[in-house]
């Protein structure tokens, strides 16, 4: 169903083109993600990703996706009807190196912050086919910033990849004190649960697993297109702002919100199976092969339905009581979980042990060395251009088994369908699950989100100089 901008404007009216301050609201999901395997419709359209990853969203996610056939979804898994994008990241791996294995880490649960920042400009809803990727999965070496975030351009190189690990004791080092990120990551100096690059500290906050952090640049720019993803973004700037906490994009851009990406990783289910260690070795690895987490990225494509996304850009700021309470959405609150509907035809099997990354992707970074000149997409840091790689992926069969299961007995694909039988497409279950609510220090969390949770980790402004 298609949100009615005449009820909108109706109950709304007219919102002005300036903000004085940032608002924002949270898309969660219906259980965990849609999809894990070898597919970006982004970097590698109509191939196989050279390193698999974790989707979340619309249920028409496959290697051909386009904005269009994403809005098609039989389903999703957002908590709103009318956002059928894809998002997608990584997987995450354990690497027992005793044995020579890598064990796929569950995600645990997804958060998509949506800021609406103070700005001089008009925000505008995604448009269908929107294609952005942040991050660049190429790099094994630390950001120019250090262990501190960027998001605004007038005050250096960008860094919009962290990572934080939510801990009992903070006063636990969470990464190598004095490490220069040369061989271990490098903990935010304001910030003793943040930092750049896998942490060594068992991350056993409660509720509050290892969490990747990812902030996507917010500026379009029409002339590069929509699918053209190395330089169609830009971050907007503080610079020439009229005034104090706005960020403006380039003149011709157009200011979209502000995506912030949390994918927390069940890695308390290994704690018992590794030592943390003062020199930095951990045992977590990226599908790319990436043992450093520098090259940490994400992608999203969009496929909302702009008329409702711009009624949540003008009118909500629920903060974290969640985008399916904004004003004006009650039709469009999503309870079902949703699968991929052909996954069937291109799931990449990993599912136990298994002795090689899918991919064949080697260890990679810190003693093992630079990324190998295939490992895929990225992008950079220049505030004009989001990306600056070229696809260096091969063309190859998209059911191609490349993984090598360490124990040959247990299935491939558990519970795939048969051949001549559809893919499920959406499955309805009832669970309860416990979240921990990320608190800004602009926002006052719900007397809900307050019983929710035992612990609460903020990290408002720490995330980039530029966060208000």
């Amino acid at each position: 169903m298609r949100y009615s901008t005449i009820m909108g404007a109706a109950m709304f009216g007219a919102a002005l083109a300036a903000k004085d301050s940032r608002t924002f609201s949270v898309m969660r999901f219906n259980g965990k993600e849609i999809f894990n395997g070898r597919v970006d419709p982004i970097v590698n359209p109509g191939g196989t990703s050279p390193h698999e990853h974790t989707v979340f969203g619309g249920s028409a996610f496959g290697p051909d996706a386009t904005g269009a056939s994403m809005a098609q979804s039989k389903c999703t898994n957002a908590k709103l009807k009318g956002d059928k994008s894809a998002y997608w990241a990584p997987r995450l791996y354990f690497h027992d190196k005793a044995a020579g294995t890598f064990e796929p880490v569950p995600v645990f649960y997804t958060n998509i912050y949506y800021f609406f920042d103070a700005t001089d400009d008009d925000i505008k809803a995604f448009p269908q086919g929107l294609s952005i990727l942040a991050g660049d999965t190429k790099t094994r070496t630390a950001p120019e910033t250090g262990g501190s975030a960027n998001l605004d351009p007038k005050d250096g190189p960008i860094n919009n990849i962290m990572w934080t690990c939510p801990r009992d004791n903070l006063d636990v080092p969470g990464w190598p004190v004095g490490s220069d990120g040369t061989t271990a990551g490098m903990q935010d100096p304001n910030n003793k649960g943040q930092g750049v690059g896998f942490p060594s500290a068992n991350c056993d906050g409660f509720a509050s697993p290892l969490r990747a952090d990812i902030h996507f640049p917010s500026c379009y720019n029409p002339e590069a297109g929509l699918t053209n993803y190395q330089e169609n973004m830009a971050w907007p700037s503080s610079k020439g702002a009229s005034a104090g906490g706005r960020v403006n994009c380039p003149e011709g851009y157009i200011h979209v919100p502000h995506l912030f990406m949390e994918v927390y990783w069940d890695t308390p289910s290994f704690s018992d199976r590794w030592t943390p260690s003062e020199s930095g070795e951990q045992p977590f690895v990226l599908s790319n092969g990436d043992v450093t987490g520098y090259s940490l990225h994400a992608d999203f494509l969009a496929a909302w339905d702009e008329d409702l996304l711009q009624n949540i850009i003008d009118n909500c700021n629920t903060a974290h009581a969640g985008m399916e309470t904004c004003p004006g959405v009650a039709d469009q609150v999503n309870t079902e979980e949703c699968e991929c509907e052909n996954a069937a035809t291109f799931r990449t099997a990993s599912t136990g042990s298994i002795t090689a990354l899918p991919g064949d992707n080697p260890l990679s970074g810190f003693k093992y060395g630079a990324a190998p000149a295939s490992s895929g997409s990225s992008t950079n840091d220049t505030p004009v251009s989001n990306s600056s790689d070229e696809d260096d992926s091969e063309e190859v069969d998209i059911t191609e088994q490349d993984a090598q299961a360490a124990q040959p007995e247990s299935p491939a694909v558990t519970g795939a369908p048969e051949p001549n039988k559809p893919a499920p497409v959406c499955v309805t279950r009832t669970k309860t699950v416990v979240e921990t609510v990320t608190v800004y220090e602009d926002a006052v969390p719900t007397p809900e989100a307050r019983k929710m949770r035992r612990h609460m980790h903020k990290h408002a402004a720490r995330h980039g100089a530029r966060m208000s």
